[in-house]
């Protein structure tokens, strides 16, 4: 793995970034597993150095992992590697979200249409194009989510409750569910940010507990398994989260921990909300059976308490939340509701 070092800067480090100092060209990442206490940026010096960062759960996040993949495209293209083989690896550093190989395919193809000796500069090109984008799509579909939050929610102001981490941790911009929830704040609208801890790898009470708490909202942590008690409490309004992989039949590879919360919501007539770029949307994939979903460590519980010697644990990444329990999915391009395979395939066309 790459270099670590601390930034000595004051503000908010990206969670990526392309540079080129003179020792060449370099991907450097915000650690992520590393936050909340320290604020360490890993820096990739080949595409090795990426993958492992990718496995590690160093750099996450569905639509970050699309631009881990054409930055790591470019990156294995500066500096003389096998791209084919670059692109292969990356594309298969971790399975459900669909963005990583989404973003390596678009540098890839860039690489492979130029002139050889304008192959790196194209792929590059492309890696900032797709982050770019990214950021066009995060500040589009937090401005859809206010409108929608406008129509479901009435009685003054949010509360929200959201799983996992969704912020500028995982994205371009300033995120995907979490972007919707930061413009509810600024605009006075957010009562309470609800944020589950997320099990296995407490992505909600170090992520998203870091992103609420550094833009001033209000917010309270909970454990996973108190979801329930404040849905029969009436303190949930409404519920967003994000998605790693959207089937096309509209059905959402989210964090484990996700599907209960659809059920719990729709139990308690509550809005069910996921926020996704098309770039998640995957329409070769028919159906929320299809998705597959990543087996991590079981290491990753019984570790956390500890658990008796020779536990097993079942461990899956994420679970999958069927269409008929989402209310709507917000997109860059528009709102689907209800969501359908023919509403979702219209706003990604």
């Amino acid at each position: 793995m790459g270099d670590h070092f601390t930034r000595p800067e004051h503000g908010i480090i990206p969670a990526l970034r392309w540079e080129e100092p003179p020792e060449g060209p370099v991907l450097v990442l915000l650690d992520q597993t590393r936050l909340p206490h320290e604020e360490v940026e890993l820096v990739c010096t080949d595409v090795q150095a990426l993958v492992g960062a990718i496995r590690s759960l160093a750099v996450r996040g569905a639509p970050l992992l699309g631009l881990a993949g054409a930055y790591g495209i470019a990156l294995a293209a500066a500096r003389g590697y096998d791209v084919e083989e670059a692109a292969d690896l990356l594309a298969h550093a971790r399975p459900t979200a669909v963005n990583l190989e989404y973003g390596v395919r678009r540098a890839l193809r860039a690489y492979r249409q130029a002139a050889p000796e304008q192959a790196a500069s194209a792929a590059l090109t492309e890696a900032r194009a797709v982050h770019v984008e990214d950021a066009a799509a995060s500040r589009a579909m937090a401005e859809h989510g206010g409108h929608l939050l406008a129509e479901l929610v009435t009685g003054g102001g949010y509360r929200i409750l959201t799983h996992c981490n969704t912020g500028a941790l995982v994205s371009g911009g300033e995120g995907t569910a979490f972007a919707v929830v930061l413009a509810a704040h600024r605009s006075g609208e957010l009562r309470r940010l609800w944020v589950d801890e997320t099990r296995p790898l407490l992505q909600g009470a170090r992520l998203t507990a870091y992103e609420a708490a550094r833009a001033g909202m209000p917010y309270t942590l909970l454990a996973d398994n108190a979801a329930g008690s404040l849905f029969s409490a009436g303190e949930v309004d409404a519920v967003l989260v994000g998605a790693d992989r959207i089937a096309a039949d509209g059905a959402t590879a989210n964090k484990v921990g996700t599907y209960p919360l659809a059920v719990l919501a729709r139990h308690h007539h509550v809005p069910f909300i996921v926020v996704a770029p098309t770039t998640t949307v995957d329409l070769t994939t028919p159906d929320g059976a299809s998705i597959e979903v990543e087996q991590r460590s079981g290491s990753e519980v019984t570790d956390l308490a500890p658990s008796p010697l020779g536990t097993q644990a079942y461990n899956p990444a994420f679970d999958v939340t069927p269409p008929d329990l989402i209310t709507a999915i917000v997109t860059e391009n528009g709102v689907v509701s209800p969501v359908t395979a023919g509403g979702l395939a219209a706003v990604c066309g």
